[in-house]
């Protein structure tokens, strides 16, 4: 995949991030000359419908954020059978590198960094979408210190019906609530 050109703009630069159902890459928008994250679905779910569905949700929910602490979605697209979403390109570390390497924070840095987040699900949760997967790997934090919450791929916009589901559970495990383990 490195090298190559996705829906005739975004030159894929290297890899810098890999989940469940997608990987990460740093690519440049030939377009626009600037740097741009793009998530692509992993091939094994590029024919699986439920799959395609929930990657397409996540940025039409994230594309409807436009907020400081949120990572910004630029583009979705289909380039033949490989599923994209074109973000801002986040300079910087996830909370959980930057937990491994300075932990514990003073307790400042750490009401800021909490602050941001907070302010992030307030601002989704005014736009009636919750993210349903808040863990240090989808926190990023920019080189001058400004988090971007990321990864909407579970979130659900409310609906009349409720904010559940039954029998299904979301999330990653690490980090469920103790009333959903």
């Amino acid at each position: 995949m490195i090298g190559s050109l996705l829906g005739n703009r975004y030159r894929i630069l290297e890899l810098i991030g890999e989940g469940g159902m997608a990987l990460v890459y740093k690519a440049e928008c030939t377009l626009l000359q600037r740097t741009v994250a793009i998530k692509i679905l992993r091939s094994q779910y590029s024919s699986d419908k439920e799959f395609v569905e929930r990657f397409r949700r996540e940025a039409q929910s994230a594309a409807s954020l436009s907020h400081s602490n949120v990572v910004n979605i630029f583009d979705v697209g289909q380039d033949g059978e490989t599923h994209y979403i074109v973000m801002e390109y986040i300079a910087g570390t996830n909370l959980k590198e930057l937990i491994k390497k300075e932990a514990p924070f003073a307790l400042n840095r750490a009401l800021r960094i909490t602050l941001q987040i907070s302010e992030a699900l307030r601002h989704a949760h005014e736009h009636n979408i919750i993210h349903r997967d808040i863990k240090p790997h989808n926190i990023l934090i920019t080189n001058d210190g400004v988090v971007k919450v990321t990864d909407f791929g579970i979130a659900r916009a409310v609906t009349n019906s409720g904010y559940t589901q039954t029998g299904v559970v979301m999330g990653s495990v690490q980090y469920f609530s103790p009333e959903q383990a």
